[in-house]
């Protein structure tokens, strides 16, 4: 190439400028993209799930649970509230990308699509205390219905074919407020909506009367098509799930509500919802336990054949160990508790709540009935002759609120129990209430094993430093196998706790009036599937993975065995001090 004179230094200069400075190709790329901000719309009227607080600010269930689907799936959101039938319109238009509560229906199905449900919405008629009583919608045939317009109920009612008026409101505590000022006979509002606009605005001349006269699955809804956006909701969703998060929004804000007094058609209703789960629980722990006990049985076997060819693999066994007791534990209660406890805690506190309104109508009653027997005499109330229904009612009342305290003390143990913890013995622990749980978990171990069962509690007994899952997993373990030693005829059992100040520790100890155990026997109890119950089912896993645990603690763990039968086994655990106490 040829350069003229004039032409041909400045080219060079640039050839060189070009070879030695390259241009930077961060100056040229585009800027990182921003991920969009989705926008979610919801009613602004449908407490708790979702309204403006009293900071002017979105509030309720769907809103936190948005949030949080919004944080574990990396999204960024704007929740905007509003009129339900603008934002059914919004969302149509395009204005917001999803609606975060909308109850599902075939007809809302060829309009948008719907996520998996993330609650189950149940509609109750409600009426003034002074309104005539109902059993169904069918009665409320050519009576005047305040309904929330465009709602599902709204929807359900015109397809149904519903022969009562309409009173349509722009919201449900605009359909409550009719009510209660007697402009319209009835209003249909969703059950716990319903309540909480009764208790927030004292509306208390309202009740619901018809308490399940529609469920409807609660769902996210997007634009028809749009399958990507509620995938990742979904995804969201099924990982609040896992992690438990769900469950502590779910019990913030859709707890038991304190309603008003059922009837006994009613309180026999929700008996049966109890009665039902439990026992479905049992039969299913049984068949799961009989599942179980032949897989550890077969994997002990097999664990066995391990250690005569690998003695040097002691960590191994123990970890294997281990993790068969946790499957165990987690497979026969954790999978099974976690299943129903949402279902029996429901109504077992709807029961804990309503029977006190019971008795107290009892007792306004029983004055009334006492002034009519005084002056005619005896007369049959119930089938049976008031003289004994007024004594036999209220310890019926109380036996049922005992009964529903029960419920709810043994599955609140039985998830205790089984929730995976790590092994830290770092905690503050009651040796009094960890003995006490577990002697819950095994009452009915013991009622049928034992003719007699006493046990009595130092109170002085101090803290100790531990693991209260893992103590208590011991507890268990010592108590079973005290029933298991008892003869057939029965035989006594016998726990008490206290503490040796001089030597500094709290002492668990357990006597049972069983068959006992051979001295050759003694030294092996805690050996790794040494056990004299092999043809009943035994792992011989049990001791040994519970002295294991006790060492761990600092403790230790003996036991004795006269000659003529009985065992004696002692736990002791150092007591905390004041210093590792702090």
């Amino acid at each position: 190439m040829k350069l003229s004179g004039k032409t041909g230094f400045p080219a060079l200069l640039f050839l060189v400028w070009f070879l030695f400075f390259p241009f930077s190709v961060d100056a040229v790329q585009p800027p990182p993209s921003v991920a969009p901000v989705i926008i979610v719309g919801g009613d602004r009227d449908y407490p708790p799930y979702e309204f403006i607080g009293k900071d002017g600010n979105p509030a309720g269930y769907n809103v936190d649970l948005t949030r949080a689907i919004a944080e574990v799936m990396g999204m960024k959101v704007e929740v905007r509230l509003g009129g339900w039938s603008d934002m059914r319109e919004a969302l149509q238009s395009g204005k917001v990308d999803v609606l975060q509560g909308m109850s599902y229906s075939e007809e809302r199905g060829s309009e948008v699509d719907f996520s998996l449900p993330h609650t189950v919405v149940n509609h109750a008629v409600f009426a003034r205390r002074d309104s005539p009583y109902v059993n169904s919608l069918a009665e409320l045939a050519g009576k005047s219905v305040a309904v929330h317009r465009s709602g599902i109920m709204h929807d359900y009612l015109v397809r149904t074919g519903f022969s009562g008026r309409l009173a349509l409101t722009a919201t449900p505590v605009d359909a409550l407020r009719q009510l209660a000022a007697g402009k319209t006979d009835y209003a249909i509002v969703a059950i716990v909506p319903g309540m909480y606009i009764i208790r927030e605005l004292k509306l208390t001349n309202l009740m619901p009367v018809v308490r399940n006269v529609a469920s409807h699955r609660y769902c996210y809804a997007v634009d028809k098509g749009n399958a990507e956006l509620i995938s990742r909701f979904n995804e969201g969703l099924a990982i609040l799930k896992k992690t438990g998060q769900y469950e502590q929004i779910y019990n913030k804000w859709l707890g038991v509500l304190e309603p008003p007094e059922v009837s006994w058609r009613q309180l026999a209703k929700h008996g049966a919802i109890v009665i039902t789960p439990l026992v479905l629980l049992l039969g299913g722990f049984a068949l799961w336990s009989r599942t179980l006990h032949r897989q550890v049985a077969l994997r002990t076997a097999d664990l066995t054949r391990e250690i005569a060819e690998r003695r040097h693999a002691e960590e191994e066994l123990r970890l294997n160990q281990q993790q068969l007791l946790q499957a165990d534990k987690m497979a026969a209660l954790g999978v099974l508790v976690s299943g129903v406890a949402h279902e029996i805690n429901n109504p077992t506190g709807l029961i804990l709540l309503e029977v006190p309104n019971l008795k107290r109508f009892n007792a306004d009653a029983t004055k009334v009935l006492d002034l009519y027997y005084r002056d005619n005499g005896d007369f049959t109330c119930g089938g049976l002759p008031y003289s004994r229904m007024r004594e036999e009612v209220p310890r019926s009342l109380e036996k049922i609120m005992e009964s529903g305290k029960r419920i709810k003390r043994i599955v609140d143990d039985l998830k205790e129990f089984a929730r995976g913890g790590d092994s830290t013995v770092s905690e503050s622990v009651d040796l009094n209430a960890v003995t006490q749980a577990s002697v819950r978990l095994v009452e009915p171990s013991l009622r049928k094993a034992a003719a007699r069962f006493s046990a009595a509690y130092d109170e002085k007994v101090p803290m100790i430093r531990g693991n209260a899952q893992r103590i208590e997993q011991v507890l268990v373990n010592l108590i079973l196998n005290a029933c298991q030693a008892l003869p057939d005829g029965g035989g006594g059992i016998t726990l008490t706790t206290g503490h040796n100040t001089a030597r500094g520790v709290v002492i668990f100890r357990l006597v049972d009036e069983g068959s006992g155990i051979l001295p050759e026997h003694l030294a092996r109890l805690t050996d790794p599937f040494f056990t004299t119950k092999r043809d009943q089912g035994g792992t011989g896993l049990g001791l040994s993975v519970s002295a294991g645990i006790i060492k761990e603690h600092g403790g230790t763990l003996e036991f004795e065995s006269p000659p003529g039968g009985g065992t004696t086994v002692t736990l002791t655990l150092p007591a905390g001090t004041k210093e590792n106490a702090a």
